[in-house]
């Protein structure tokens, strides 16, 4: 008797240390930081689409296809990454960089998905001061423009489908950040914070509420008055305009594109509009994030330094809110009413999403070409999954530069 409970609690020791290691499991990565600094720079190489595209190709990548991050996990740096200012795409990348390697792990992933698109952009700002602008670009944007708006397209449709399900709530803020977002044209962080709160009240309402404090609010005013010193380096100067583009603007490009305008080419009077329009184009037709666009912009103002400087201080302050708040959502991310808010942002997010995708194509959308390039864009997509994107922005490319000089010569 004594021998066979001594081998009862045996095999249930074994059977602890068993059930002990599955729950340990989830914490161990399936993976090495070298690979995941791969797999981003090869999506920093050849991810085209925009914010959307790279977020949908990450949750298919490393989610749904390798299982490298779980659905929590990319549900909260989704939230995150909108929740807190900056690039969504990088953010995204930076916060699954620390879901298994901490901080070394979002800069390292945060540099390997930035450098690529980085390098091009250089390249094509020296190509562009070398030989006075870039005529043909009109014509490959002409293009490649429209398939992204399909390729957004896609992308939105899929995130819905994943994130928004059949919930009447989720939908209720999904719908309304879209109507939101055509209207006003633009991203606003109350909405997506909105849309946390109201999920939040409804499924786990506190027992108390507390004001929230805007830590950040005073930087803004120190980083403003910098850059609007005169007596400043150019380079110091680039460094604060840049920093507060990266430190108060929200979402996307699509966020960012107009505040880099009014300091660029209003107040500082850097670029010339067309210039500023070609620097978008760039950042259109080459992989990686839209925001990028502001290493072009650097370069054409102060060269190789000015673009650095530039990229940096974009990137500085969505690592730094990428970072600190990391570990909170970590140990507190299985609680019910963080879930709830998380859930709201999201579909928050998703809706931004799916309204910028209305907003990009009526500037994208011009003719019937480019509407039918964009359906038939969305249709590939959506027929052959395998497709790679990169061989429809080509395509769509080689149309422009065919198309373009008959249809607007």
């Amino acid at each position: 008797m004594e021998g066979d409970r001594g081998s009862d609690e045996g095999v249930q020791r074994a059977g602890d240390d068993a059930v002990s290691a599955m729950q340990a499991e989830p914490d161990r990565a399936p993976y090495s930081l070298g690979q995941l600094c791969g797999y981003m720079l090869r999506l920093g190489t050849f991810g085209f689409g925009g914010p959307v595209a790279l977020v949908g190709a990450m949750h298919r990548d490393l989610v749904e296809r390798e299982r490298w991050i779980t659905d929590a996990d990319y549900k909260e740096g989704l939230a995150l990454a909108q929740l807190m200012p900056g690039p969504l795409a990088a953010q995204l990348a930076m916060y699954l960089g620390y879901v298994h390697h901490g901080v070394w792990g979002a800069t390292a992933v945060g540099g390997a998905f930035v450098a690529p698109s980085f390098a091009m952009v250089v390249g094509l700002g020296w190509a562009y001061l070398r030989f006075g602008g870039l005529p043909w670009m009109q014509a490959v944007f002409y293009g490649v423009g429209a398939a992204v708006i399909g390729i957004i397209a896609v992308g939105a449709v899929r995130l819905t489908a994943k994130n928004v399900r059949r919930d009447p709530l989720l939908w209720a803020v999904y719908g309304i950040v879209a109507a939101v977002t055509v209207i006003t044209k633009s991203e606003a962080a109350w909405v997506f914070i909105g849309g946390g709160l109201v999920v939040w009240m409804w499924r786990a309402p506190p027992k108390f509420l507390r004001g929230g404090v805007r830590a950040v609010a005073g930087l803004e005013a120190v980083i403003a008055s910098l850059g609007a010193g005169t007596d400043l380096p150019m380079l110091l100067r680039i460094a604060a305009f840049f920093g507060e583009a990266g430190a108060f603007v929200f979402g996307s490009g699509l966020a960012i594109v107009p505040f880099l305008y009014g300091g660029v080419v209003t107040t500082n009077h850097w670029l010339t509009e067309r210039q500023f329009l070609d620097a978008v184009a760039v950042a259109m037709i080459t992989p990686g994030p839209v925001v990028i666009t502001v290493g072009f912009i650097g370069y054409l103002v102060a060269g190789f330094a000015g673009a650095c400087v530039a990229a940096f201080a974009t990137f500085f302050p969505c690592w730094l809110f990428t970072i600190v708040p990391a570990p909170y959502f970590k140990k507190y991310g299985k609680r019910p009413a963080l879930i709830a808010f998380v859930d709201g942002v999201t579909a928050a997010a998703i809706g931004a999403i799916s309204g910028a995708v209305i907003v990009l194509a009526q500037r994208s959308i011009v003719d019937v070409a480019t509407a039918s390039l964009a359906v038939a864009s969305a249709l590939v997509l959506w027929r052959f999954r395998k497709v790679p994107e990169p061989v429809i922005v080509a395509a769509a490319a080689l149309v422009g530069l065919v198309a373009y000089p008959v249809l607007r010569g």
